[in-house]
């Protein structure tokens, strides 16, 4: 068994965001010693999923149906494949933002902003910001209808 303290000091979350994960069903504690809250050893395996898949990109709700109610995780291959699929996008993304990075560094224009590449890197950051902000709200959106819950 460990405590609320002795989980936090292993997983590096604080013991709060452990409470929050017992509130919305991700963890769950097996009873308290005073006032800590203990945690069977398995927790460890579920904390180690959540970080996974957060590291993944998936969101809270997303993960609480990967791991189940019994703790075994239940991977959807579909669901692995569409995430992988959107982090190879990004990696794309990022690599050719890096590589444009890197031009602007060297370019030898007069200034930046007479640099044709430049010119559309900024494009591309303004149509990203405006696709991201839908993306933040709707994550928001999700985040608050788990609360609900």
């Amino acid at each position: 068994m460990l405590d609320i303290s002795e989980l936090s000091h292993l997983s590096g979350f604080s013991a709060s965001k452990l409470r929050y994960y017992e509130e919305v069903g991700l963890i769950r504690s097996a009873g308290r010693r005073g006032l800590k809250r203990l945690y069977e050893n398995e927790v460890k395996t579920r904390i180690s999923l959540i970080v996974l898949a957060q590291t993944a990109g998936f969101s809270l709700s997303e993960i609480k149906e990967m791991i189940g109610a019994d703790g075994r995780p239940a991977l959807e291959r579909n669901a692995l494949a569409a995430k992988a699929d959107a982090i190879d996008v990004t990696i794309r993304e990022l690599s050719a933002l890096r590589d444009g990075l890197r031009h602007v560094m060297n370019c030898t224009a007069p200034h930046h902003l007479d640099c044709p590449r430049f010119q559309r890197i900024m494009r591309v950051a303004l149509t990203k910001k405006r696709t991201n902000a839908k993306k933040i709200i709707k994550i928001e959106r999700s985040v608050d209808d788990m609360r609900v819950e």
